[in-house]
């Protein structure tokens, strides 16, 4: 029921942004091209309509290819906020693309930019007043579902969590029957009703719109039975399991002749195809990166050598794909020292042991640069999780839940947790959410987002000492 109406609120955010996008691109047209530099006359305005038929349609088609409209990725305003800015400039930035390839230097690019930040504006208007209408809406009765939760577990409470957190769903909790936890207790506002066998009293009253089953895992004993008196009921019955930690939200699932298999993880990249694809793409990547930054290579030479911190280049024993180690390339920051001590020591601030020249090749990324070697031998890939140093490996895998999961794709020179400030000295844990969310959800796209989100983003690390 939930994500029903999620995806009708989702197909309303189309329609909606389908109109913003087409508001919000003559009304630039009008104040940039007309009233402001009145020179309709450079491209005449047959021209420009011409252009929203291709330009409207494809923003469109960008917002949906990014997500903007997934209902688990933008759940709050400050994140549809950010998410609709990322969406716009990823489609502009092709756009202005397009336009250099067929030449075409008289389309006011000043006219996109009015046109980007009207989108961002008006997506924004429109997504608060309809949220603003439909929490008023579920204050004041209408279209509200009542529900009785089965079972008190850590599901419980974060399904709780949840329909506090978005009352524009409409769903209230009436109670919570459990037989471990007496009746009286409460959660936030939610009692505990009684237990288990009162379910066989209240389902007959008719009075709930959904039972959701959050039973712990010492009770799946009891599953079958519940699940068949609710559908005995006709109540439309829900199964929120308690091991959501273990489980992905978006499991890949697989039918054996009629026996249901969840994959614990699903990775695109294990398809032969998807790594073909994204192999291919690193080797002739890392061939023009080469190519192009060999200039800058011959400096960082130069520098270093005069700096007299020892050898050009750094190597390094980092772990990769399937836990396989392997020796990884920068160029050379710091003065060299025991292995020991490279091997088990972070950098910190003002850490004596970096260089001047060392300090700011670090603050800028280019140590990173030799690393294209290691993408072209097949050590690493243009885009993919960090890899980590064999002995912090050995740490984070202990402390850290789901640590090793990295490892089962290529890491990558830069990724999704790096676009989103998450380099040099940040959260481990944080950084492992967005490397598991990006290996879950690997497209050919996501890795041009993240492509661009790092020229667009910058190279310089303000994390990096």
């Amino acid at each position: 029921m939930i994500k029903d109406n999620q995806r009708f609120l989702s197909r309303f955010q189309i329609l909606l942004d389908a109109v913003v996008i087409t508001i919000s691109y003559f009304l630039s047209y009008y104040i940039k091209i007309v009233l402001m530099e009145n020179r309709t006359g450079v491209l005449p305005t047959r021209y420009y309509f011409t252009a929203y038929g291709i330009i409207g349609p494809f923003f469109l088609l960008i917002f949906i290819m990014t997500r903007l409209y997934d209902d688990k990725g933008y759940d709050s305003l400050w994140r549809q906020f950010f998410g609709s800015i990322r969406s716009n400039a990823f489609a502009v930035a092709l756009v202005l693309g397009g336009l250099y390839i067929i030449n075409q230097p008289d389309f006011s690019r000043s006219m996109l930019i009015f046109f980007v930040s009207f989108n961002v504006l008006f997506m924004m208007i429109h997504r608060v007043v309809v949220r603003c209408i439909v929490v008023s809406l579920g204050k004041r009765g209408i279209n509200q579902k009542a529900v009785l939760l089965v079972g008190y577990s850590r599901a419980t409470e974060q399904y709780i969590d949840r329909l506090i957190a978005n009352p524009e769903w409409g769903y209230v909790v009436r109670g919570i029957l459990d037989d471990r936890i007496p009746a009286g207790v409460e959660y936030k506002g939610v009692k505990v009703l009684g237990n288990l066998a009162n379910l066989e009293f209240i389902l007959p009253e008719n009075k709930l719109d959904e039972i959701g089953i959050t039973l712990a895992l010492e009770d799946y004993n009891k599953l079958e039975s519940i699940v068949s008196m609710c559908e005995k009921s006709g109540v439309h019955t829900k199964f929120i399991p308690d091991y959501n930690s273990i489980i992905p939200s978006s499991p890949y699932t697989e039918d054996l002749m009629g026996l249901p298999v969840i994959n614990i993880r699903h990775v695109p990249l294990t398809n032969i195809f998807n790594r073909v694809v994204k192999r291919t793409i690193d080797i002739i990547g890392s061939l023009v990166a080469i190519i192009i930054f060999s200039p800058v290579m011959l400096i960082a030479a130069i520098g270093i050598s005069a700096s007299k911190g020892g050898s050009v280049i750094f190597k390094q024993e980092r772990v990769g794909l399937h836990n396989k180690p392997f020796i990884m390339y920068k160029f050379r920051t710091m003065i060299e020292q025991s292995p020991e001590d490279e091997e088990s020591k972070w950098t910190k601030k003002n850490d004596e042991r970096v260089t001047p020249f060392g300090k700011w090749l670090r603050k800028t990324s280019l140590d990173e640069i030799p690393q294209f070697f290691n993408i072209l031998k097949g050590d690493m890939s243009l885009i993919g999780p960090r890899p980590e140093r064999p002995y912090f490996v050995e740490q984070y895998k202990e402390k850290i839940p789901r640590y090793m999961v990295k490892h089962q794709v290529r890491p990558g020179l830069t990724g999704w947790a790096q676009v989103n400030g998450l380099r040099g000295d940040s959260s481990i844990r944080k950084r492992i959410e967005y490397d598991i969310y990006y290996i879950e959800n690997w497209t050919l796209l996501f890795d041009v987002k993240i492509l661009l989100m790092t020229f667009i983003t910058g190279f310089i690390n303000k994390n990096a000492y």
